[in-house]
């Protein structure tokens, strides 16, 4: 083939120091950074595409409950026209369902136990159309909350908390208290626990509770709906969207997404996936430098054959090109390999965790405890691509030393004890 003389010799180098046929030491140690390349690759994907689909699973699970844009009037009372601000917010294409909700802190309580949670007044009918959970239970648990009925549904982990079934009475404490002539004493209203939904996040679980749109408006002393639920058809355009609304509905309004609501969560997971990735790139970077050794050691072992290319007018630029080649085809192979066996790791997590779980008699994920049992994984190009670049890069820069030393052999001395 019509190569440049500088790559053929230095892929015939790194194939016969891979083969072992002059040093079976020099061969050993780029077999080893090759190898350790790979495992660092291959560790960062597997790790990164599982907090990847940690991330998704528990983003999914707070979807479900929660609806994805929420626009509520800017003072806390209820919206003039509730529905005339989500006839607005449909204009926009994104949005494709929308529900009134009331929504306020309270305590509830059964006799000497006391809760605080978020008491969600929703339209049966329209909340179906935001969230997945109430398309999910409408049929089975949403349709029993009527208007005047003073029906509750909780959440799964707050009933169990609490000691409570279907059927059974809670006290609802309304924030505020209403003026007696004996003084201001609290809000209560007995209603009656007609079901439980379990989304699988245990925020919401053990401190959220639905009632009938009409009941809580009466309960929280509201005209009406305080605000709108919005569903988009691209959960990850949230906050863009968010941001065109605000301008469109105006000043009386505040526009929340769901990224909003639970910064600190989100904010913390990818501060603990920067870390997790720099921590993890510390691995490709000490495989990688082991070109380092490799290299100066081939240096040496080929200080003959760098003399006899000198003699024949090879520069010592094309010298140092040949040991680049050489270094840079065992930081690509060494990539190549890790991300296949990363990607082939992470695409079928599923089946080998299993299988290591069934092997050792133990339990990874026990669903008492994490409430997610399986290993979820998710790999994507975003992370994929730098992890790749950077381990690149990293095996370029440590061939540049041992290269630039082998173009500086002075072929007089290298050949002197031939």
């Amino acid at each position: 083939m019509n190569w440049p003389y500088e790559l053929q010799i230095g892929w015939r180098y790194t194939r016969a120091g891979r083969a072992g046929r002059r040093n079976g030491f020099i061969s050993f140690i780029s077999f080893v950074s090759m190898i350790g390349i790979a495992l660092g690759v291959m560790a960062l994907i597997v790790v990164l595409s599982v907090m990847n689909g940690f991330q998704k699973e528990v983003r999914d699970r707070m979807l479900s409950v929660i609806a994805h844009i929420e626009v509520y009037e800017s003072q806390g009372m209820a919206l003039a026209d509730w529905q005339a601000t989500a006839a607005k917010a449909r204009e926009n294409p994104q949005v494709i369902g929308a529900a009134p909700f009331v929504a306020a802190q309270a305590l509830i309580a059964r006799g000497d136990d006391m809760r605080g949670a978020i008491v969600r007044g929703i339209s049966p009918d329209e909340e179906a159309t935001v969230t997945d959970l109430a398309a999910k239970i409408k049929d089975r648990t949403l349709s029993k909350l009527q208007p005047g009925g003073w029906g509750i549904v909780l959440g799964g982990e707050l009933a169990r908390a609490m000691g409570v079934r279907e059927g059974d009475s809670v006290t609802i404490v309304a924030p505020g208290g209403q003026v007696t002539p004996a003084g201001i004493v609290p809000r209560l209203k007995q209603m009656t626990v007609v079901g439980t939904f379990d989304a699988g996040h245990f925020e919401y679980d053990s401190g959220l509770a639905l009632i009938h749109l009409d009941d809580a408006a009466r309960l929280f002393r509201v005209e009406g709906p305080t605000g709108v639920q919005l569903r988009l058809s691209d959960v990850h355009a949230a906050r863009e969207v968010a941001d065109e609304l605000a301008a469109t509905l105006g000043p009386q309004v505040n526009v929340r997404d769901w990224t909003r609501t639970n910064r600190n969560w989100f904010e913390a997971v990818q501060i603990e996936k920067r870390l997790m990735f720099i921590i993890l790139t510390l691995i490709v970077a000490v495989a990688a430098f082991n070109l380092v050794s490799t290299l100066v050691m081939t240096v040496t072992d080929k200080q003959a054959d760098i003399a006899i290319l000198r003699t024949l007018g090879a520069s010592p630029r094309s010298i140092m090109g040949i040991f680049m080649v050489q270094g840079a085809a065992s930081g690509v192979i060494g990539t190549l390999s890790g991300v296949l066996l990363g990607l082939l790791i992470a695409l079928n997590i599923d089946v080998i965790v299993p299988a290591i779980e069934r092997a050792l008699q133990v339990s990874f994920l026990p669903g008492s405890i994490y409430l997610i049992s399986r290993m979820p994984s998710d790999p994507q190009s975003s992370d994929i691509v730098p992890i790749v670049l950077i381990s690149l890069v990293l095996a370029f820069v440590a061939t540049l030393y041992p290269s630039w030393r082998a173009s500086r052999v002075q072929p007089a001395e290298a050949l002197r004890y031939e």
